[in-house]
């Protein structure tokens, strides 16, 4: 049996804006839209994809974790070769630069949506 991921999917109050951020943060491409879902996928590729849901009732997740609080269960890491243009890149795209740093080659961002990702160098 063979079994490969398709996609990872996030949830989002908004699909085509936070696919929009995506797609200008990675340079993939658009290859399906409606109102309430959005798949994006790197070029000459087919999976795996990245999809945006619509969650009408969206709670971002509290990054660093507090107890009590909605729990970051998943999240990107985008590998860059320039930790500090592609993070000032995120940044001008709309994403925020996350207050707590836990490590120096890793830049910590949330989507204009609340949803964590990374930014890393290679081998980090």
């Amino acid at each position: 049996m063979t079994t490969n991921l398709g996609a990872f999917v996030l949830g989002t109050p908004d699909p085509a804006a936070l696919a929009d951020f995506y797609r200008a943060l990675l340079g993939w491409e658009e290859v399906e839209r409606d109102p309430a879902w959005v798949r994006l996928r790197a070029p000459g590729q087919e999976r795996p994809s990245l999809s945006f849901q619509l969650e009408a009732d969206h709670t971002p997740p509290v990054w660093p974790q507090l107890p009590g609080t909605q729990q970051m269960q998943a999240h990107l890491d985008v590998e860059v070769d320039d930790l500090e243009a592609e993070t000032q890149r995120a940044c001008a795209l709309g994403a925020k630069l996350a207050e707590l740093q836990p490590q120096k080659d890793v830049r910590v961002l949330r989507d204009p949506h609340g949803h964590p990702f990374c930014l890393f160098l290679p081998g980090a």
